[in-house]
């Protein structure tokens, strides 16, 4: 029998979101239906409602989730009722060209359910990057399932499956910071600060935050900044510059998205040093414009990082570990717990800079 839950949508594109009845159904052959928990409100469940990343309306939004495995479908293995999971939107195939050269946290083929969820009249709904989670229930493939120590809180493990492990991602494993080396942090949000925290555990010694907004700037120095640069009143690259012996960073993470950020990234780094970008770009922005010449002769890597190419089975796990060990300050990223009748509130708040994180709790 089907499951009748509380769900969040987004019906048409700019409209304000609403809490309605959605259809979940049992779970089928490699699916597993998850009892969500806790969900982070993230700007991506923004630029759904706003039709920025398709118009597949109407959408069940929330993707940054986790929960407890309700049921699974035939075939499963990896995951069991009872088990308490991280949801994420990179459930690897095994078979893709990326997967077959040793590499599947660059994985082209990632698994979605099946089936669909619906509204009451049948309607089906575009679950966001193919979880959905601001619902009650979800159903997922199973391979979106990342069982952690359920020790962890709710609240703080749902934020690795977005935004959170994006942010340490760039800076661990895009941008592989390693003990002594310099980073700077374009944009002190919520990747922002997720990219700070990650550079700090992995060793970085000098650690530069720039923004235009000074609150976020203070959040960025509670996370490990040693350094930090309003760009509203400072020029970025010369700051970073000046703290770093007059070379540049070793590593600069783009966490904004907007080309202009981009090109002080790149100039803000060392000879032979590394640019990634983690923030989000809209469909109409360009790269911005950079002579070859200063492109070849600064040598060093410009790369995109999607997801903090993380490998979920791999990294969910141990982060939580280090957050139960005291050394991932997880709960640090949470500002206010809300309903879930909240989301479009919190949408608002998020578009104002007032929080890091909105986490829904059901």
């Amino acid at each position: 029998m089907a499951h009748k839950v509380q769900g969040i949508i987004a019906r048409g594109k700019g409209q304000p979101v609403e809490l309605t009845t959605i259809v979940v159904p049992n779970p089928g052959p490699g699916e597993a239906l998850v009892q969500v928990q806790a969900c982070g409100v993230c700007h991506t469940d923004l630029h759904y409602r706003e039709g920025g990343i398709n118009d597949d309306f109407p959408f069940l939004l929330g993707h940054e989730a986790a929960g407890i495995v309700e049921a699974v479908g035939p075939n499963v293995t990896n995951v069991k009722p009872g088990d308490f999971v991280v949801l994420n939107w990179r459930a690897v195939c095994g078979n893709c060209r990326s997967c077959l050269r040793g590499k599947p946290q660059f994985c082209f083929s990632t698994f979605n359910a099946t089936q669909k969820m619906t509204l009451l009249d049948g309607t089906p709904l575009a679950p966001a990057l193919g979880i959905g989670a601001f619902a009650e229930k979800t159903l997922v493939s199973a391979g979106q399932c990342t069982p952690v120590n359920p020790k962890a809180s709710p609240a703080v493990a749902g934020l690795l499956g977005c935004g959170v492990m994006a942010g340490l991602g760039a800076a661990m494993l895009t941008g592989e910071v390693q003990r002594g080396y310099s980073v700077a942090v374009f944009g002190c949000g919520g990747v922002g600060n997720a990219a700070i925290a990650g550079a700090r555990l992995a060793g970085a010694t000098t650690i530069i935050g720039v923004d235009l907004d000074d609150r976020k700037l203070e959040w960025a120095r509670q996370f490990g900044a040693t350094h930090t640069v309003n760009a509203s009143t400072t020029e970025p690259i010369a700051a970073i510059q000046a703290a770093t012996n007059g070379n540049g960073a070793d590593v600069c993470i783009e966490a904004v998205g907007h080309p202009e950020v981009l090109r002080q990234a790149f100039y803000a780094r060392d000879l032979a040093g590394t640019v990634v970008q983690v923030g989000v770009p809209t469909p109409d922005m360009i790269m911005p414009n950079i002579p070859m010449i200063d492109f070849f002769g600064r040598g060093g890597t410009m790369k995109p990082s999607w997801y903090g190419d993380c490998l979920p089975s791999r990294d969910f796990p141990l982060l939580v570990d280090l957050h139960l060990q005291g050394r991932l300050p997880l709960e640090d990223f949470v500002t206010e717990t809300i309903a879930l009748g909240d989301v479009e509130e919190a949408f608002h708040r998020m578009e104002r800079g007032e929080v890091l994180r909105s986490v829904v709790l059901l």
